[in-house]
């Protein structure tokens, strides 16, 4: 019996192992912790506990089978991208068809934990959310226009707001701050990459920016974004939900950014357009941070 349940367990380990890199955990990741930050920056005391684990999960697994879903669509594209060939679906080790049906359960679960134990508005703004990016940007803008990630970055900088309608049940302007935040980081952050990966978005026929447009139109557009980017990070100070904590943390990160635009702008290189790249999702992570760093430290005083 013992010797069943453990060959049992280690197949459920195997087809874990399987399946898990369709949901894209790195991306995933940053989304969860937005939307936790969300969460707590909605209220000046500790987030309920059903509301904080029930949120974590279900906009987790939403934001996993959407991912799955954009493996699934883009598998003949990932196979030809060396970034990409190694995951599950072009690699053979797993079907369309299970991955349609894991990504099927997966986002309906956690879809259904959010409406039972958050709130409905949650449940159908963590919907829209997987329809905007699973559908709209990855089936209709992606292919046919170099603005795709301008506009579907709208998806992405959903998470803040999903973690504050958790709690609050409503959409607050805060929460739309959050938004603007992550919608004007995304372009720079997105084609730092497509810049030292032209020559694989350009094999796939991908319209990203640097193959439409060129790599000096796209270093342009860089800058102006990270410009945009520093004047929007500095709105939850502007506007009072934030303090001379976020306010100085926003200022060493910007100022960090801004210099890896300026240095991009100036003269290119790969491996430049690579350490922007991560120092991007370095800079996100950091600013989100301080953020409820900086609204604790306000409520406690």
């Amino acid at each position: 019996m013992n010797a069943i349940t453990v060959t049992q367990l280690q197949k459920v380990g195997i087809s874990f192992q399987k399946f898990f890199p369709l949901c894209k955990p790195r991306v995933t990741a940053l989304i969860v912790f937005t939307a936790i930050i969300g969460m707590f920056l909605a209220t000046p005391h500790m987030v309920p506990l059903t509301i904080l684990i029930a949120g974590t999960v279900g906009i987790g697994m939403a934001s996993g089978a959407a991912a799955a879903f954009n493996c699934l669509i883009e598998q003949k594209i990932d196979a030809n991208m060396a970034r990409t060939r190694g995951r599950p679906l072009p690699t053979g080790q797993v079907s369309s068809v299970e991955t349609f049906v894991f990504a099927s359960i997966v986002g309906s679960l956690g879809l259904l934990i959010l409406y039972i134990f958050v709130n409905p508005l949650t449940m159908w703004l963590t919907f829209a959310t997987f329809l905007g990016y699973a559908v709209i940007y990855t089936v209709f803008l992606k292919p046919a226009t170099p603005l795709n990630i301008v506009i579907g970055g709208a998806s992405g900088a959903m998470p803040p707001i999903l973690g504050w309608a958790a709690v609050n049940n409503v959409v607050s302007p805060e929460a739309l701050i959050l938004f603007l935040i992550i919608f004007a980081w995304t372009p720079p952050h997105f084609w730092a990459l497509a810049l030292y990966r032209r020559e694989e978005y350009a094999k796939v026929e991908m319209p990203m920016l640097p193959v439409t447009h060129g790599e000096e139109f796209t270093r342009q557009h860089i800058l102006l974004y990270t410009i945009i980017l520093f004047a929007v990070a500095l709105m939850p100070y502007g506007h009072g939900m934030s303090g001379v904590i976020y306010l100085i943390a926003s200022l060493i990160l910007n100022i960090g950014f801004m210099a890896y635009a300026i240095a991009l702008y100036r003269k290119y290189s790969d491996l430049l357009a690579r350490k922007m790249f991560r120092y991007s999702i370095i800079y996100l992570t950091v600013l989100f941070a301080a953020l409820m760093v900086d609204h604790y430290w306000y409520f406690s005083l």
